[in-house]
């Protein structure tokens, strides 16, 4: 097989990034994604919460294909940007001319010794697998006092407001069950502070001062130890004592595991440097720094900015005109990302800040008239029901 263009993952990116390029009237398009399932996974911090649940979070993939887009559900084992090529778990191989990479990241449960089974334990989970989020749900609502741990990691990982939204939308929970008075509330990050955008890290401080939250900082899981129920943690940083390590005991553990580019990336040569393997980009202009034809976007590349789909929906306009130059031999690419990114906080059920940001980490507002820098309500529901629906029927079909 060959194309004109191999689109690697059928997830946020994928999909939209495909369906703009038919928009585009580029008529040889692969999607290379084994799932027959397609997540919208934003809002499994809702169903974590109890709040929502799981189904809405769930479409088979082939409704969610571009009419045109040729869907492979194989999965792809093997880059070789030499070749213009892609390997397949079947053994076939597709050829390019442009290679699109967004097969999103995998969870490294293995560089925590013990977390995958602390999480199969009564005692911990993570909203962070469709399995997992509704066992969140279910503790939230078991908890009738005691050590409540929820952990972060200090690298990169997808949509990172993500486990101060569980931290925060249990204790509120608590709070209004008169159970948060027996609870000590522990938020620990490999992290040096809440946020990187002061306005509204200023914000965050004082949900976390509402709610009694002990915070800390520099603090990285390295260890759990499921039957005993305690985590550790090697500090670093913002205290200044590198290297010492930490024993916090828990009652509930929400915990999310370290992340990084899926194994046939790390493995090739379009893989980053290190441990988490990231793809190599231009931070602008989304293509590979080494192979002029290869591009990247969503949570596999290293562009700066947070792994979130507000990212994604910036960066596809970005990679669909600058695929279009390149596969029209331009030498300039017309395009440029300037690290738009969004973090919805969920502080409270019914309670949203939207932290919206750029490279420059200054505040973006996007939304007229509406001050996204404190909670409000009318926000909570854009990100239960306006989101989902614009996620479906806009950003997926090209449109958003």
């Amino acid at each position: 097989m060959h194309h004109r263009v191999v689109i690697v993952g059928g997830g946020t990116a994928g999909v939209t990034v495909a369906a703009r390029l038919r928009r585009a009237g580029v008529e040889d398009v692969a999607l290379l994604e084994p799932s027959g399932v397609h997540w919208y996974q934003p809002l499994w911090t809702l169903v974590g919460a109890g709040v929502s649940a799981l189904e809405r979070t769930r479409r088979p993939e082939a409704t969610v294909v571009p009419r045109g887009v040729r869907w492979v559900q194989d999965a792809a084992t093997e880059l070789d940007p030499e070749e213009q090529a892609v390997t397949m778990a079947s053994g076939g191989r597709i050829g390019y001319d442009v290679l699109v990479l967004c097969p999103g990241l995998e969870l490294a449960w293995d560089r925590v010794p013990g977390l995958f089974e602390a999480v199969a334990t009564p005692f911990a989970s993570s909203n962070y697998t469709p399995e997992l989020a509704p066992k969140t749900a279910e503790l939230m609502r078991r908890f009738r006092g005691g050590r409540a741990l929820f952990t972060a990691p200090g690298t990169p990982v997808k949509c990172p407001g993500a486990p101060q939204k569980a931290a925060y939308l249990a204790s509120d929970h608590w709070r209004r069950g008169g159970v948060l008075g027996n609870a000590t509330v522990t938020f620990a990050t490999g992290a040096g502070g809440l946020f990187g955008v002061p306005e509204f890290a200023t914000v965050l401080a004082g949900v976390v001062e509402r709610y009694g939250i002990d915070t800390r900082f520099g603090h990285e899981l390295t260890a759990v130890d499921p039957d005993g129920r305690r985590a550790c943690f090697t500090r670093a940083g913002g205290d200044g004592v590198d290297g010492s390590t930490v024993e916090l005991d828990y009652d509930l553990l929400h915990a999310v595991p370290p992340q990084r580019a899926p194994d046939f990336v790390r493995s090739s040569p379009l893989g980053g440097p290190g441990p988490f393997g990231w793809v190599p980009v231009d931070r602008h202009q989304l293509r590979h720094v080494s192979y002029p034809n290869v591009f990247a976007l969503g949570d596999v590349c290293d562009a700066p900015t947070s792994k979130t789909g507000a990212a994604i929906r910036r960066q596809a306009p970005v990679v669909v005109a600058n695929v279009l130059a390149t596969l029209a031999g331009e030498g300039e690419l017309p395009a440029r990302y300037d690290g738009y990114a969004a973090c919805p906080f969920t502080t409270a059920r019914g309670r949203l800040v939207l932290a919206e940001f750029d490279y420059s980490l200054a505040p973006h507002p996007t939304l007229p008239f509406l001050d996204t820098r404190r909670e409000r309500r009318d926000l909570w529901y854009l990100k239960r029901f306006g989101l989902p629906a614009f996620y479906w029927h806009a950003l997926l079909a090209g449109w958003g």
